[in-house]
């Protein structure tokens, strides 16, 4: 085993017991995701049908097995070998995937990262987990250009669209190159990927995946609730730098056959185009999107979703009024479901024609899922608890052994920290998260991290960061800020403290709503007493808080 793939395993006491009751989660000792994922569909007779819709362009299986070949003899040149951390920062394009798939099948693991991460993250994810060149999106470039000094090892940039001259570019890499490659002999439980959290104490934590977890997601989750054939088309707006997306719009359609559909920014408007004309049959969206696309005028007459046949929902609980809503204007189902960076993709999950609105559903083919209270004893119907969770896909953290017993305890069980009731039926319903993350939009987004940026202005002493309520995103980020003396509030102020946090962290985290108060609650010991800042359920008048 090379000396990464064994830093990275917890403790053996720690690590989960694999539930193998379904056939298809049993893998050989030799696995590569990539000749799972792509040979199997190019050298067979799927050779000719389409692998990736992107606008008006078409690559077939065949077509994208010869770029991905071709970019494996590329990326050997520069000297990248099985074992080595290669970090990943594009927009949803086909680069993406050429590049994911080359990684794969060189044996390279990848290090996702989402296009709105900012200078000071990217440099945290790439020192920490080791990545010693980056494949970049030409408009992408300046942010992690900047985060090079943060990463001593990542001394190489492969440009991907718009360039500069000097650039290595990944067109030039593939120029001239042989149309065939054998993939490594990887080991099944070799790490294929990283994907870091978003950081629920401010520090992001890097969540391995060896090559049959991401199979035996697609082989667990899509197989048995999606059941896709090689006629669908993925389609959806998460990035592909996140399990959520990874899984959505690569694994789960080309483990099956099937094809996906590549878009642009996100706009209700654009994602109903997309759908309708690309004939999309199983859409990815958050919550929120679903809840903006209802919100567009006539959209069930402006947009023919004929070919939609089923839509999956997470990052953030899906409310029955907009399942219902949605239904309602489309025939569709939407499916909700909730998964963790840590346990590659969905978990828990809605059937077709057992959803009950309101109720996440019920434990994944593979999986066992069962309501604990703090010390691991199961909780009976109608008690609210932890969640944990049991099966083919489990937490191992990169380099964080202290951190791994937090998240897998009690004998394997995985243990997310979001709250849950079971009922008799066995439908989970989702309650609450017990940590301080805010998600909002479907975004995850970690107040500490929040407070960091926020107390480095000169005119804030301290600050306190929690969620509230939203009627359009399910929550919002709200800071509650006490100034240094000298400063008094101001909307001026509400604007430059928002865009000092735009500045330094993901556009998406900036606090939204901004209240100046003299002094935090605090407990006897100096605790923020964050409950009490939770307690209005309003947000008070803003006049410089951002749409």
């Amino acid at each position: 085993m090379i000396p990464e793939v064994r830093d990275a395993l917890p403790p053996a006491e720690l690590m989960p017991e694999r539930v193998y009751a379904l056939p298809e989660l049993r893998y050989p000792l030799r696995l590569n995701v990539a000749a799972e994922l792509l040979d199997r569909n190019a050298e067979g007779d799927r050779a000719g049908r389409p692998a990736i819709h992107a606008g008006e362009r078409v690559l077939t299986y065949g077509e994208l097995a010869r770029k991905v070949n071709r970019l494996c003899h590329g990326l050997r040149g520069l000297g990248l070998d099985r074992g080595d951390r290669v970090l990943l920062r594009m927009p949803n394009v086909p680069e993406f995937i050429v590049s994911y798939l080359a990684c794969q099948k060189l044996g390279v693991v990848t290090v996702g990262t989402m296009p709105m991460l900012r200078a000071r993250e990217l440099g945290y994810i790439a020192d920490d987990a080791g990545t010693t060149a980056a494949i970049v999106w030409g408009g992408l470039r300046e942010e992690l250009e900047r985060a090079q000094p943060q990463a001593p090892e990542l001394k190489r940039l492969i440009v991907a669209g718009q360039a500069q001259p000097g650039d290595t570019t990944l067109e030039a890499l593939m120029d001239g190159q042989p149309e065939r490659f054998a993939p490594a002999d990887t080991d099944r439980d070799e790490i294929a990927m990283i994907a870091y959290t978003s950081g629920s104490t401010g520090v992001p934590k890097g969540c391995v995946h060896f090559h049959r977890d991401i199979l035996a997601s697609a082989d667990a989750y899509a197989r048995h609730v999606l059941a896709p054939t090689e006629d669908d088309r993925f389609g959806g707006h998460p990035t592909l730098a996140f399990t959520f997306g990874t899984g959505g719009l690569l694994v789960f359609p080309f483990r099956f056959g099937a094809s996906t559909v590549l878009s642009g920014p996100f706009t209700p408007e654009s994602m109903l185009e997309t759908f309708a004309k690309r004939r999309v049959t199983i859409c990815f969206c958050a919550p929120t999107s679903y809840r903006l696309m209802l919100g567009v005028p006539a959209m069930a007459r402006r947009y023919d979703l004929g070919a939609l046949r089923l839509g999956v929902s997470a990052a953030e609980p899906l409310p029955a009024a907009t399942w219902a809503e949605w239904h309602a204007a489309t025939g569709v189902e939407l499916l909700d479901g909730i998964g963790s960076t840590e346990m590659f993709h969905i978990f828990i999950s809605s059937l077709p024609g057992r959803v009950r609105p309101g109720a996440t559903g019920v434990p994944v083919a593979g999986y066992g899922c069962r309501v604990v209270d703090e010390s691991g004893n199961e909780l009976g119907p109608g008690q609210a608890g932890l969640v944990a969770i049991k099966g083919p896909t489990g937490c191992k953290y990169w380099r964080k052994p202290d951190r791994q017993a937090e998240y897998v305890r009690w004998r394997g069980w995985n243990v997310t920290g979001d709250v849950y009731v079971q009922d008799a039926d066995g439908y989970f319903t989702y309650q609450c998260r017990s940590d301080d993350m805010i998600v909002s939009g479907g975004y995850k987004i970690p107040g500490p991290e929040v407070e960091q940026v926020l107390d480095e202005h000169p005119a804030v002493a301290e600050s306190a960061v929690v969620a509230a309520p939203d009627r359009t995103r399910g929550f919002v980020v709200k800071a509650y800020v006490v100034l240094n003396p000298g400063r008094g509030p101001s909307a001026e102020l509400v604007a430059e403290l928002q865009e000092h946090v735009k500045r330094e962290l993901a556009p998406y985290k900036y606090p939204r709503a901004i209240e100046f108060i003299e002094r935090l609650p605090r407990t006897e010991t100096g605790k923020i007493q964050r409950y009490i800042l939770r307690q209005a359920d309003v947000l008070p008048w803003n006049p410089g808080a951002g749409g």
